[in-house]
């Protein structure tokens, strides 16, 4: 007779993780908001060095250009852009033509014509390459030609004439690296924080929460201006140290957490087996607290973008040269009515963003959300 218990099939079971990793690939709205913000975070660290501008590059002859998928200059403002440059010749336009991406132009003067005011055609922004055909025997009157360069500014240029593309892509470096670190400095300061207020108990827990009390007493404002006294303009440091405020609400999390763990049967069998407090911390309660921990983490995360926009907004956050989405917002809203590109790119990325994180959230509260399984 078969032995039935040999033929039958191994079952392999999962693990928490395997388990809401599975439940997470089944919802759709969180694994596309995740792949979204992988896509942004790849474009924010990389973009900048594949984008044919710099972020600090200013091109005077481009100050706010709308943005635009074909090439500039336009065909209306060679002309412009060719009687500013021999205005600053001090010379006269006899005659002008085009011919394919090659300027002729004809300049007469009552003075003989310095051969290097060619420099000036080659410092603009939309010439290059500008050489003398002609010089007439006196010298008053010289032709020249220049190339046609080839400008593309898909999301336009900012009021100093800077490409909006290459700063949203540099802003969205600056902005999700803000977020990510002053998240983690929250996370891990509240996690150990709360999990020993929770785990230990009786008067350790009453003091150490009564210190987080006080300091939600302290307007979050003025706190700010404080750290901007003493760190300066440097983001990294600012944002270390907001880290280091947010993680109360952390801390609060965990600590009830914590207080529900160390009641359960493998913290009490782990005490009585003679573990030290130390080791079931960090062997048992911690562990255990990921779940909500992750789930925190995702919500965090815009919590900071947010208040790093709002305090760039405020003029506390970072500033000229460098970039983030709060910066651009600010002053897209004060061009909004001439210049609305300044402010619909910028808060389009940052807006997508949040509700990315906001549903990669949702979507690991369920799936590690015990009561669904």
């Amino acid at each position: 007779m078969t032995d039935i218990a040999a033929t039958a099939p191994v079952v392999v079971g999962r693990s928490l993780w395997g388990d809401a990793w599975a439940r997470l690939k089944a919802n759709r709205a969180a694994m596309l908001s995740l792949y979204y913000l992988v896509f942004i975070a790849v474009i924010s660290v990389f973009g900048p060095w594949f984008v044919p501008h710099q972020y600090t590059t200013i091109y005077a002859d481009y100050v706010r250009t709308p943005p635009s998928l074909t090439a500039y200059p336009k065909a209306d403002m060679i002309e412009t852009a060719l009687n500013d440059a021999i205005k600053r010749m001090r010379v006269d336009i006899k005659e002008w033509k085009q011919d394919g991406e090659r300027v002729t132009v004809t300049v007469t003067s009552t003075k003989p014509i310095d051969d290097r005011n060619i420099r000036y055609l080659d410092r603009s922004d939309a010439f290059d390459d500008t050489k003398i055909e002609s010089k007439s025997p006196d010298g008053l009157e010289v032709v020249m030609s220049t190339s046609v360069k080839q400008q593309y500014f898909l999301f336009g240029t900012d009021n100093t004439g800077r490409d909006l593309l290459s700063r949203t892509l540099m802003a969205g470096r600056i902005s999700l690296a803000i977020g990510l670190l002053a998240g983690v400095v929250a996370v891990v300061i509240g996690v150990i924080y709360g999990a020993t207020a929770g785990f230990s108990g009786g008067k350790v827990d009453e003091i150490m929460m009564r210190i987080v009390d006080v300091l939600y007493s302290l307007p979050f404002i003025f706190f700010v201006i404080m750290l901007v006294v003493f760190f300066g303009r440097n983001f990294v440091l600012m944002f270390l140290a907001v880290g280091a405020v947010l993680w109360l609400d952390m801390a609060r999390i965990v600590r009830g957490q914590a207080l529900s763990i160390r009641r359960q049967e493998y913290v009490q069998a782990a005490e009585a087996m003679g573990v030290g407090h130390r080791g079931i911390l960090l062997r048992h309660v911690i562990p255990n607290l990921l779940g909500p921990v992750v789930i925190y983490m995702t919500l965090l995360v815009p919590q900071v973008i947010i208040l790093e926009s709002f305090l760039s907004f405020l003029g506390l956050g970072i500033q000229e040269p460098m970039t983030s989405w709060g910066v651009l917002i600010s002053v897209g809203a004060k061009n909004i009515g001439t210049a609305n590109w300044l402010l619909l790119f910028p808060a389009f990325f940052l807006v997508s963003t949040l509700f990315a994180l906001n549903f990669v959230g949702d979507g690991l509260r369920d799936a590690l959300d015990p009561k669904d399984r």
